[in-house]
């Protein structure tokens, strides 16, 4: 039940690993009644705040840093000096520190305008804030390096949340490295602006078959003889990368995968894990600040554990490898409860046999 964007309590809110609820919620807590305090995990307390933060104080509010400056735990206190105004945003370590601000502006008595001195970092994401602000009939100005966000009421309203396309892009990969796999999965629609959903165009470039003509029952997905490699920027699409480097470890030939800048901040260096692991299965990988290379050439199929750092994407990305080739086993599975608690029960039903489930 709503409050009308203003808090009436404060308190300390652990949020544990989560980057993303982690950044809206100091942007929410700048709402709040009394003080509140966000903490998280170890791993989060690595991940950087600071700029969130410098974008609020910017606007007028009140924050401060508990510890170490530039990490959690962070103290946010009332301020009536918290109304709004106009802030510039150069290159970010995430996307998500603009994306709170904006998802907050309407509450703000001057609303926010945000001017961009450099290409903002995964600009998908920031289309997404957009597309659902202006689902919720706030007004949203894109202009000449700019999104401007006009305050106004936001009144309750019944709303459909798309399957998530994150999520869906470890069954796509699945059905894609597995031969003669054949998959349905649920239908996101055309004219999301979900970045993920892109997940499904790269793997049709490596051969995945795909028929979305009955999106209404979901999209039916069939493998190829063996998926080809990909060289592609997956800037508006980071979070996919991993789901396609499994992919990649499965293909007929070297892949390189790029645009993956911010991965090195997230739950734990994405692209150093990937490559650390993937060499566990003897493929050759090299990593750089902003890409990976894969080389599934030398790929052996000796039994071996895949360390997951605490990270469900890594679990989930190895998954996809363990149904392909067997012999692999994920050390802490149950990491994946963080955005997917029933992961591996649904990701088994990929071995449903025919006419039992898809």
């Amino acid at each position: 039940r709503g409050v009308s964007g203003r808090f009436p309590a404060g308190g300390t809110v652990d949020l544990g690993d989560g980057g993303t609820p982690t950044r809206f919620m100091i942007a929410a807590a700048c709402l709040a009644a009394a003080p509140v305090v966000v903490d998280g995990s170890p791993r989060m307390r690595e991940r950087p705040v600071a700029e969130g933060v410098d974008l609020l104080r910017g606007l007028g509010a009140h924050l401060e840093y508990v510890e170490s400056d530039g990490r959690l735990p962070v103290r946010i206190t009332p301020s009536a000096s918290f109304a709004g105004g106009s802030i510039e945003v150069g290159r970010t370590a995430s996307s998500q520190f603009v994306s709170a601000v904006m998802l907050v502006a309407p509450w703000l008595r001057d609303g926010v305008r945000v001017r961009y001195t450099d290409d903002p970092t995964s600009a998908s994401y920031l289309e997404l804030t957009r597309d659902v602000l202006r689902r919720w009939g706030v007004e949203v100005e894109r202009g000449d390096r700019a999104d401007v966000v006009r305050p106004r009421a936001v009144r309750g309203r019944r709303f459909d949340v798309e399957p998530d396309a994150s999520s869906q892009a470890y069954f796509a990969a699945a059905t894609a490295v597995i031969a003669g796999a054949r998959a349905t999965l649920p239908g996101i629609p055309k004219d999301s602006v979900q970045p993920d959903r892109r997940v499904l165009d790269h793997l049709a470039t490596m051969g995945l078959r795909i028929d979305d003509a009955a999106e209404g029952d979901g999209v039916r997905c069939a493998a190829p003889r063996r998926p080809g490699p990909l060289r592609a920027d997956l800037s508006l699409a980071p979070d996919g990368a991993l789901a396609l480097a499994a992919a990649c470890a499965m293909a007929d030939g070297v892949s390189e995968l790029s645009g993956l800048r911010t991965l090195r901040v997230k739950e734990t260096d994405r692209i150093a894990a990937l490559a650390t692991e993937l060499r566990r299965i003897g493929c050759a990988a090299e990593a750089t600040d902003d890409a990976i290379t894969i080389d599934p050439s030398s790929r052996h199929a000796a039994p071996v554990v895949i360390e997951t750092y605490n990270d469900h994407r890594m679990a989930m990305a190895f998954a996809v490898l363990g149904l392909a080739r067997g012999g692999l086993a994920i050390a802490d599975p149950a990491c994946v409860a963080k955005s997917y608690p029933t992961f591996w029960r649904d990701f088994g039903a990929m071995l449903a046999p025919p006419g039992r489930g898809s």
